[in-house]
């Protein structure tokens, strides 16, 4: 797999490309995978777990916004960023989330972000988990991923050698 210079410079919401571009597109992941294995429509509540770097710093580095956007389904690249406040605001507002702005479910950041300041994953200081239940609160789908840096995001856990290969044979 060839990285051109236009996968190193993202272009996305900021600061930073591990702490707020990594986590959108890892949510938008997370998002895309439950539909793809048919349960989006049974998912009633999503869980984020943020650890290390990313549970220290995510605030201000804006991690809890991207994860928001990014379950949305808004991507880095093609998100409005003069509307991602009233993104965030109308959701707020309601305590509910569109996911893929197709599903609504039950969403209260303090109780659906978490931030594990003192945790960490074992793979990389920048991990998050995300979960999804159903309406017996039991869990439907769980997924891990690493914000690896440049906005690139790795599953946790899963054979991803020709993301890190490629990213490691960089100049």
């Amino acid at each position: 797999m060839a990285v051109s210079v236009f996968d190193i410079f993202k272009i996305g919401i900021g600061p930073s490309s591990s702490h707020t571009v990594g986590p959108m597109r890892a949510a938008m992941m997370f998002a895309n995978h439950l539909k793809d294995e048919g349960v989006l429509s049974s998912v009633q509540q999503i869980k984020v777990s943020l650890y290390g770097s990313l549970g220290a710093t995510g605030r201000g580095h804006g991690t809890d916004k991207g994860v928001i956007l990014g379950l949305m389904g808004h991507a880095p690249e093609s998100i409005n960023p003069d509307l991602t406040a009233g993104f965030i605001d109308a959701m707020r507002n309601t305590n509910s989330l569109r996911v893929l702005n197709e599903h609504q479910i039950r969403f209260i950041e303090k109780e659906h972000v978490l931030f594990y300041r003192r945790e960490a994953m074992p793979e990389h200081p920048n991990g998050m988990k995300f979960e999804a239940f159903d309406t017996n609160n039991e869990l439907v789908v769980t997924k891990s991923y690493l914000s690896v840096g440049g906005g690139f995001v790795v599953t946790a856990g899963a054979a991803n050698s020709q993301v890190l290969t490629a990213a490691q044979q960089l100049p």
